[in-house]
């Protein structure tokens, strides 16, 4: 079971076991122990058990890709943890291409920024995930107004969700709408 919460911006926490996953996290972030901290801008040193660059990696059985955007000065990831296939889009959100798209596969889990809700509506048609969690990242206008494009207009906020490969959604698709945990 890997447990999802939100940390505000597009910093996502995914915890599994005693392993836990800081995804676009603000750089300089130092792992603590168990930790693997992903950062959305590549680092010039980075340091044992960060991520910052696009590229394949596989560490401890996670299977991750880090897909460079504005010629790699921005990171977008694909991470397979515990059969689950996540995608973590880097904002501010712009339009992919076919080749991005390819790059990032087949999608169970997708957390998305907000701050461009026409982009947003677009991506989540192509990549068609059957989780959706939209972030709170361009305002309260911006972040209203991608949840109604998502269909989760009025959906109740929660501070975590539970996801694992045998409870994915068979037909159609949940949206989730996290609570910032900082």
């Amino acid at each position: 079971m890997i447990t999802i919460t939100y940390q505000g911006g597009t910093t996502i926490s995914l915890q599994e076991g005693k392993r836990t996953l800081i995804v676009h996290s603000e750089n300089g972030r130092v792992p603590k122990e168990g930790e693997i901290v992903f950062f959305g801008s590549p680092e010039e040193n980075p340091t044992k058990q960060t991520i910052s660059w696009p590229g394949e990696y596989d560490i401890d059985g996670i299977s991750i890709r880090g897909i460079g955007h504005e010629e790699g000065a921005a990171v977008s990831y694909a991470i397979k943890l515990d059969g689950v296939q996540f995608a973590f889009l880097h904002s501010p959100l712009k339009e992919w291409s076919d080749n991005d798209l390819e790059l990032l596969g087949d999608i169970d889990v997708l957390c998305v920024p907000s701050d461009n809700p026409k982009v947003l509506q677009k991506l989540v048609d192509e990549i068609d995930p059957r989780v959706l969690i939209p972030l709170d990242t361009g305002g309260a206008d911006k972040h209203a107004e991608a949840l109604k494009a998502c269909g989760a207009q009025g959906k109740e906020p929660v501070a975590s969700f539970e996801v694992k490969a045998s409870n994915m959604p068979i037909e159609g698709r949940e949206v989730v709408v996290l609570i910032a945990q900082k």
